[in-house]
């Protein structure tokens, strides 16, 4: 099964996967409490980079939607 990433309105982007693994820039992994998880978009959570619900606080707005597919004939 793949990976899917849930863009929350306003909220936190939620990693749905048996198997994803978030590492820093070193390549160190974080450890992963439980599945699935919530990773911080708002900048704000003070456990970054995961979420902490702090986006609710600071009434973080951010409700972008995935463009239409396209139909078989490109429109």
């Amino acid at each position: 099964m793949p990976t899917v990433i849930k863009v929350r309105p306003n909220g936190s982007l939620l990693v749905e996967s048996d198997d994803a693994v978030v590492v820093d820039w070193n390549g160190n992994a974080y450890p992963l409490a439980k599945r699935p998880f919530s990773l911080c978009r708002c900048g704000a959570s003070s456990r970054k980079p995961f979420c902490d619900g702090m986006h609710k606080q600071i009434g973080f707005c951010a409700e972008e939607a995935a463009p239409p597919a396209a139909t078989p004939d490109g429109q």
